[in-house]
This record gives C-alpha cells, structure tokens and sequence, in this order.
C-alpha cells in the first residue's frame, strides 16, 4: 500500500506533469529532483521492513520451499523484462533529454508498448480496444475533474479568495520555514478529504507565488535551496505531500485499493491504523527534503549543469 504511493514520486508520474504545467516547472528537471527523495522514501520503507522482521521473524515469514525458482529461472524471468525497461529508460530519457514533450513521450510510450506487446505474443485487437477504452475513460475523468476544479478555483480567484489567503499567510508573522511548514500542514489536511487534481489547481497557483517571494537561508547551519531552485524544490515537497494523502485516513485512495485486496477478515480499522507508521516514514523523509534541499535539487543540477 505505501509502495504504490510512490508512483506519485517516482518517474513517470501523472501528478508531476500536471503540476509543472500549473506551475510552469520543466517535467525533466521535476522528474530529476523526485528521483532521489523516492529512492530515500524507499530505502526507509525497507529498513522499516528489515528492522521489524529482524525483531519479529514472524512478521515476514519465508516463501514455501515449493514455490521458490531456481537461479535459471529467475534469469528468464529477468530476459522477459528487458523490452518493458528499455521502453521506459527510452520515454524517460527522451523527456529528461528535453528531447520529447510529455505528449510526444507519451505518444512514443504508447506505441513501444504496442510492439512490447507483440514481442510476447500478446497484442491482440480486443486487447487494443480494450486498453484504449480505459484510457479514454481514465483520460475523461481527469479531465471532468480539472474542468470541475477549474470553474471552481476562478470563481474562487474572482472573488479575492486568492488574494485573501496569500496576504493571510504573508502577515502570519512567520518566517520563511513557518509558512513553508503551514503549506505543508494544508496540504495534508486538504489530502484528507480532497481529489489531489481538486488540490493541485486549488493550492498550487497561491503557493508558488508565495513561496517565489520567500528567501529560504537553510536550517541547522544547513544551506538553503538556491533562488534558481525554489520552486523546482517546493515541487518535490508537493509530490511527497501529495503521496502522503494517499494513505491519510478517512479518505487516502491507497487505503481503500488495498481494501478490495485484502482479506475479507482485515477490517478497515486495522488498514487505518497500519498506515499510520508509513505516514510518520513519509513525514520524516519530507522534513529531511526540506532540510537537506540537495536531495530534490542535486541531480537537477547535475545534469543540466546549474
């Protein structure tokens, strides 16, 4: 359950593209700066892991003798991924490259999957129509939501809701990390109960302006992001906060998926409770993100020599 959260993180992700279209970020450097805050967010989940099992055997029991594969087995399993993760270093590169627009990576996406798909003998017509059918729903219903949530946030901006929200914030009193932290507590709360399309077109065109206007000197004798990576930086925190109301009770969609997965005798109570602990994980590796920015920006960087 909290693995899959990190689909929202880890590239290629939908949310990313859509905000760097709300906020004007290039999707190469966005996708760059979620690479390691993603691997961070995983390599906690497995420690996690690691550290109760190793106090608890019996937490994570090993696969039935019988079920195993041999090591020749497992090497044809592995020869059967290579097309599928040559397709997506291809879309991914072509986009990081600033080679492809995310339409013209995703139409190439699309077409590699087609002749994966053929590779193993499973590119059928029906398949086809099927597969275009979903995308054409999943495609309707993103964009009802952003037509929905966009007649809402300009009715919202007409009347001087923007404007009252951004002068409420800037005359908290805080400093430049308060606001930041005040942001972040919004976000969550508004994932508790919010479509996170509803949340980007609501929250994000108030906060970027805000935060472009904040001069961030670092924590802990820590140094701050650069003025030129602010916003690529705040981008990063957003995807973290958005993943994080994947599994924020009453209504994070992760929680129900593994609801219609999971045993019948695994109450939703318990699925709540047991999400509490990857919350707490995904708070603290946003805290290390915002203390240590080099995390969302170095390979940015790096790679488009900054």
């Amino acid at each position: 359950m909290a693995g899959g959260t990190l689909g929202v993180l880890i590239p290629p992700s939908i949310l990313a593209i859509l905000y760097a279209v709300v906020a004007q970020q290039s999707v190469g450097e966005l996708y760059l700066g979620a690479v390691l805050p993603g691997l961070l967010l995983s390599g906690l989940y497995i420690l996690y892991v690691v550290v109760r099992t190793t106090l608890n055997p019996k937490l994570g029991p090993p696969v039935p003798v019988e079920e195993r594969l041999s090591t020749v087995q497992k090497i044809a399993l592995v020869r059967g991924l290579i097309a599928p993760i040559g397709l997506v270093v291809l879309v991914l590169g072509l986009l990081f490259a600033g080679v492809a627009t995310p339409v013209e990576a995703a139409g190439l996406g699309s077409f590699g999957a087609m002749g994966v798909a053929a590779l193993h003998k499973r590119l059928t017509l029906k398949g086809l129509i099927e597969a275009s059918g979903a995308t054409l729903k999943a495609t309707a219903m993103v964009l009802w939501i952003i037509f929905g949530a966009s007649i809402f946030v300009g009715l919202y901006i007409l009347q001087g809701g923007q404007a009252f929200i951004t002068e409420t914030i800037l005359s908290t009193g805080l400093g430049a990390y308060g606001i930041l932290f005040l942001m972040k507590v919004l976000l969550v709360i508004l994932g508790m109960f919010l479509d996170w399309v509803g949340i980007l077109l609501l929250a994000v065109p108030i906060f970027v302006p805000i935060v472009k206007s904040l001069t961030f000197t670092g924590l802990f004798g820590l140094p701050g992001p650069t003025p030129d990576s602010v916003i690529l930086w705040f981008g990063v925190l957003y995807l973290v906060n958005m993943q994080m109301s994947f599994l924020s009770p009453p209504f994070g969609y992760a929680l129900f998926y593994i609801r219609g997965v999971a045993p019948a005798h695994i109450s939703m109570a318990t699925i709540f409770k047991s999400s509490l602990i990857f919350l707490f994980i995904q708070t603290l590796a946003l805290a290390m993100v915002v203390v240590v920015p080099g995390i969302a920006t170095w390979l940015p960087d790096l790679v488009y020599g900054r």
